[in-house]
């Protein structure tokens, strides 16, 4: 695969440019890191079990609303091929900066364009892996977002989901003494607190399954993302000694357990194609 290229299209839809973050290598974990541990830990494992699977050394990785290449960098130092579709020009132009910084220019793609016109700048059944991570919220047509990130997976492959959770925004709102806010979130049918919200759509971890069976996929695992790391205060974590990490391992500990799902600020799903 060639360098980091630009391909120009029309943007149709906007990514949160806030809402993932590749995970950290430094000795202390990061805020960045504390958010996404838990995604990159899923993904990593997805990416070795379809490397053993294949008997690949490297894999072709999708990332449709990838931006700067938070999740696609680091895919891509582990020798993976990493295609990125974007929207944004300026996304993608960061993207291939930090590819080049990362010394991974020669192994990230960058492709402007949107998950609903997917297929109008990357190939069907193209991918071993495809990552959807803070798309679904913003798309007009959330199943049709899911059904074309599962039609560009090789038979196998595994789709990566990752969206903004409802109960966590309740639970913000309302530890923020914005109580009426909460309450109208968990009566809107899109989970939003009012006009003010930024965020188009939020999701249960029933409705982002469903989404990935109603694409085919074979739901393999569903993890709550910064169900504590929004809530701690920066100070303590920043300052106390070993609470970072100590924070990491509970978010990883609450991840899996559905209890949480409930109150998670986003929510994971791993969907797999059937071989």
């Amino acid at each position: 695969m060639g360098a980091f290229v630009p391909v120009t299209e029309e943007p149709t839809v906007v990514s949160d440019p806030s809402a993932v973050s590749g995970r950290e290598t430094t000795a202390r974990p990061s805020r960045a890191s504390l958010r996404t541990a838990v995604v990159w830990d899923v993904l990593k494992d997805a990416l070795d079990r379809r490397v053993k699977a294949t008997g690949k050394d490297s894999l072709d990785v999708l990332d449709t609303g990838g931006g700067s290449g938070n999740f696609a960098v680091p895919a891509a130092r582990l020798g993976h091929r990493v295609t990125v579709v974007d929207p944004s020009p300026n996304a993608l132009f960061a993207l291939g900066r930090r590819a080049a910084e990362a010394g991974v220019a020669d192994r990230v793609r960058g492709v402007q364009g949107d998950i609903r016109g997917l297929f109008d700048v990357v190939d069907r059944e193209g991918f071993d892996i495809v990552l959807c991570h803070g798309v679904l919220e913003y798309v007009d047509d959330p199943a049709e977002g899911v059904r074309n990130a599962a039609a560009a997976l090789r038979p196998g492959g595994s789709l990566s989901l990752l969206a903004a959770g409802l109960g966590g925004a309740v639970l913000a709102r309302a530890l923020a003494g914005h109580f009426t806010e909460a309450r109208h979130a968990l009566g809107d049918p899109a989970g939003r607190w009012g006009e003010g919200d930024p965020v188009p759509r939020r999701f249960t971890a029933e409705q982002l399954s469903g989404l990935a069976a109603g694409a085919g996929l074979d739901v393999g695992s569903v993890h709550g993302v910064r169900v504590f790391a929004d809530l701690v205060p920066g100070v303590l974590v920043d300052t106390e000694p070993g609470a970072a990490e100590a924070l990491m391992r509970l978010e990883a500990a609450a991840a899996e357990l559905p209890s949480f799902h409930a109150v998670a600020s986003q929510l994971h799903v791993l969907g797999e194609k059937q071989a």
